[in-house]
């Protein structure tokens, strides 16, 4: 029987090429299985595991599909030809990772479209004109209405992780999409489950559809090794997690809570285990920044929660560990296919404590997973076999200005404002009798209350305020277009030097950082607060 190859499925030479220079010569089971009838123009349902090579199963076709339609016709702009659905930003930016070197080979622009970032970029992309949308559904809709897209001349539609789409409730939202695409156009449609309203999109939108579902047996998710250790106290269960964390390769902690998940990050990396988190509370630039930063290895631990289950996927991922133990099993099997991915060999870790004991089992047993629990320590001969090496030592960086989005700036502020270096400036501008500004580069910030420049009247005349003496006198340019925040009775103003409003010294900002700089001393009586020379 002659081997099966991309080729011989029936890949154009040019993106074999590309698949050959990047070490994929092996198709996977969901691919050599779709690829003949989505090469074809069929409809396809495809059901897979996650790990199971389901993107380039249907980057290909869509790829080899759209190759040659520009050889005649002009790229009309917020018209494209082909349209990927992901569930999360992560995916969306992971799916467009994988598909953008097919479409270069053949000329095709590529763009990706999803919340959480301005949308001018993507505006722009679409003004521009684009062959290949990958998109997450709610921003797309709101563009759609907007009249920055249209539809109509999709050719080839592709739907991601449906399953999860109907998990996040997003099944009304992706009907009201596709249901503005061409109804003769291919459609492909993959999953690992048809449940939760799953089925009736395959009904409803796929026609004639073919269905492709890769078994446990032949799964590369068939690779991973389960382990449960079980502790006696929840003191014993941290001294276990920094042990598992402190290997050489890289692993993925799974916590329940965006807090625990930022929280677990810091304590490694104050131990020195270079970490860094991944949840919901972070802004897209820095979720970007740290999976980017696990991914180039200057980490090898991400902590994260259930935003990184599904869509995130990073070569050579050794380790998975539930911290705290998912509540269903969808959510257990998701989070663990961040390894044995694409073939390589990894293992899972689910820690517990007894009390824990009986609600695990019965998820194990949904996710059709036997394993045998181990009572461990963090010195336990099996914790050593699956740790391996343990990395050396590294100091851990000195923490800056917390910023806006609760990250360390050092130097690189977020949402409320950038620091550049600015703190001691700003003291002396204060102790001078300076106006302190929004932004702490003397730009003002409607968030971080707008800064009007050294000497600017709090009240936003634009006018110098002086004191008795006649001297300029320096305002806390709190507030919104200048005006001051007064604290009755008294109390310290709030200054908005930095990223947003502070309460004194070290108080809380507005957007959650802590405001570390001058302390803004209070006049007597009521009335606007002033700065003391």
């Amino acid at each position: 029987m002659s081997e099966i190859t991309f080729g011989t499925l029936g890949v154009p030479a040019p993106l074999v090429a590309v698949l050959t220079a990047d070490g994929k010569t092996q198709p996977f089971p969901i691919q050599a299985d779709t690829l003949p009838d989505t090469l074809a123009g069929r409809d396809v349902l495809g059901r897979g595991k996650t790990g199971s090579g389901k993107t380039i199963a249907f980057s290909l076709p869509m790829v080899a599909r759209l190759g040659g339609k520009l050889a005649g016709g002009k790229r009309r702009p917020g018209r494209p030809l082909g349209l990927v659905l992901a569930p999360t930003r992560e995916l969306a930016t992971q799916i467009s990772a994988t598909l953008t070197p097919f479409a270069d080979v053949y000329g095709l622009k590529t763009t990706t479209i999803f919340g959480g970032v301005s949308q001018n970029r993507q505006v722009t992309a679409l003004r521009n004109g684009v062959d290949i949308v990958v998109a997450c559904p709610g921003r797309l809709e709101d563009l759609m209405k907007q009249g920055f897209i249209t539809l109509d001349a999709v050719e080839i539609t592709v739907l991601d992780e449906a399953d999860h789409m109907a998990d996040l409730g997003f099944l009304p939202v992706v009907t009201r999409i596709l249901g503005k695409t061409p109804a003769g156009g291919q459609r492909l449609l993959f999953s690992a489950t048809l449940d939760n309203g799953v089925d009736k999109l395959v009904r409803q939108f796929l026609q004639n559809e073919v269905l492709h579902s890769v078994d446990e047996a032949n799964s590369p998710v068939a690779a991973m090794t389960h382990h449960v250790f079980e502790v006696e106290s929840l003191d014993a269960k941290k001294d276990l997690v920094h042990k598992l964390a402190s290997g050489t390769g890289r692993r993925i902690l799974f916590m329940r809570t965006k807090h625990h998940a930022k929280k677990l990050a810091k304590q490694l990396s104050d131990a020195g285990i270079p970490a860094v988190d991944l949840h919901g509370n972070l802004s897209q630039v820095a979720r970007d920044r740290n999976l980017a930063s696990f991914g180039a290895g200057d980490v090898k631990v991400l902590v994260a929660t259930d935003v990184a289950a599904r869509g995130v996927h990073v070569d050579n991922v050794e380790l998975v560990v539930h911290v705290d133990p998912p509540t269903e099993h969808k959510a257990y099997l998701h989070r663990s296919g961040r390894t044995a991915r694409a073939g390589s060999e990894g293992d899972v870790v689910t820690v517990i404590t007894p009390s824990q004991k009986k609600d695990l089992a019965q998820l194990m047993r949904k996710a059709a997973i036997t394993v045998t629990p181990q009572q461990v320590s963090a010195s336990s001969a099996a914790v050593d076999t699956l740790v391996g090496e343990v990395a050396a030592y590294v100091k851990p960086a000195p923490r800056a200005v917390q910023s806006g989005n609760g990250q360390s700036s050092n130097g690189q502020g977020g949402n409320g404002g950038r620091s550049q270096g600015a703190n001691a400036q700003r003291k002396r501008a204060l102790r001078d009798g300076q106006g302190g500004s929004g932004r702490g580069d003397g730009q003002g910030s409607r968030r971080g209350g707008r800064g009007r420049g050294p000497e600017t009247d709090v009240s936003g005349t634009g006018r110098p305020r002086r004191d008795r003496s006649g001297r300029p006198a320096a305002s806390g340019q709190g507030g919104q277009h200048g005006q001051p925040r007064t604290a009755a009775h008294g109390s310290s103003t709030r200054s908005s030097s930095g990223s947003g409003h502070a309460q004194g010294q070290g108080g809380r900002t507005r957007s959650g950082g802590l405001q570390v700089g001058s302390l803004v001393r209070p006049s007597q009586g009521r009335g606007p607060r002033r700065a003391q020379g």
